[in-house]
């Protein structure tokens, strides 16, 4: 007998919820709802498909099933498409309205968004925003499933099913101790700062983008801290643990008040671009779209000249 798949959208992101925590009194406290109307979302739709979504252990919440982990998947897409339903809906209106999320790499999140965020928030009041921080390759998996809109992300990590508006060009820069002698000289090499000890940001992307620029000049590192936080990062720095680079400048950075200096980097080869990916194979809705041409209007009046060390936006 043909089972009868019956589901409600508000089951639907409980399920969501529950598979995305990893925990169904995680996804109740998220979702304000009982932990029993969680269980309960599960059973129904478990019993609709025929098999199971997670497996259930005491003490140590869910996991999901290789069945489980595809349904999850084709649930996200569904729910991203509803909310874009729901937005165009509301925008017919004539007011741009919708509830946008956007994915960001992480290390450039602190300084990049708050640009961004500022000047969307103040032009379309009716955009309310979730950002979903996350690796380089994390950030490219959100979009993809359709937990979010859009990311900010390298134009690099994009392939084919995506499109990408690049918004500024942002070559690596040196980060040294304020006492260091590359800090009174203004500008640095690869080759120069091969030979002190290094602090490394060890994401994935990162890691292998960094040390391929200085491989590709015959250079090996030496490593003494790595970390995959941007900020302690500029503190083992500003302490005297090593040098290291970035590519994005923080905003409140001011030379010589922080312990440490930023120095352009002349050898730094070819400057990766940062800006927006989005899905190729659908249009985005009315909201998404105003919220990029911001971005883009934002790119024209050289809103990102800040965050960029020795060259100017495109």
């Amino acid at each position: 007998m043909k089972r009868m798949l019956n589901y409600t959208l508000k089951q639907l992101r409980y399920v969501e919820a529950a598979g995305r925590l990893g925990s169904i009194s995680n996804a109740a406290i998220e979702q304000a709802i009982s932990q029993s109307s969680i269980t309960a979302a599960i059973d129904a739709l478990e019993d609709g498909l025929g098999y199971d979504l997670f497996i259930r252990t005491p003490a140590k919440g869910i996991r999901t099933t290789p069945q489980g982990a595809e349904a999850l998947t084709l649930i996200r897409r569904f729910l991203h498409q509803n909310r874009h339903f729901e937005a165009e809906m509301q925008s017919v209106s004539g007011v741009t309205r919708g509830a946008l999320r956007i994915a960001c790499y992480a290390t450039a999140a602190p300084a990049f968004l708050p640009i961004i965020l500022r000047s969307v928030t103040e032009t379309f009041p009716e955009i309310s925003i979730t950002v979903l921080e996350g690796s380089l390759h994390q950030i490219m998996d959100y979009v993809n499933d359709g937990e979010a809109d859009l990311a900010f992300t390298y134009e690099q990590y994009v392939d084919q099913r995506h499109r990408f508006e690049p918004l500024f060009d942002a070559p690596p820069y040196a980060i040294v101790p304020s006492d260091d002698p590359i800090a009174g000289a203004g500008v640095t090499t690869l080759s120069e700062l091969a030979k002190r000890r290094l602090v490394l940001l060890d994401l994935p992307g990162a890691r292998d983008y960094y040390m391929r620029l200085f491989e590709a000049a015959g250079l090996k590192l030496d490593v003494a801290h790595s970390t995959r936080s941007s900020e302690i990062l500029r503190a083992l720095v500003a302490g005297g643990f090593g040098a290291s680079f970035l590519n994005i400048r923080p905003l409140d950075y001011r030379a010589g008040e922080s312990g440490y200096c930023i120095v352009p980097i002349a050898d730094g080869g070819k400057p990766p671009t940062f800006g927006i990916a989005t899905t190729a194979s659908s249009s985005p809705p009315r909201f998404v779209s105003a919220f990029i041409q911001n971005c883009l209007e934002l790119k024209e009046k050289n809103a990102f000249a800040n965050l960029v060390v020795g060259q100017s936006t495109k």
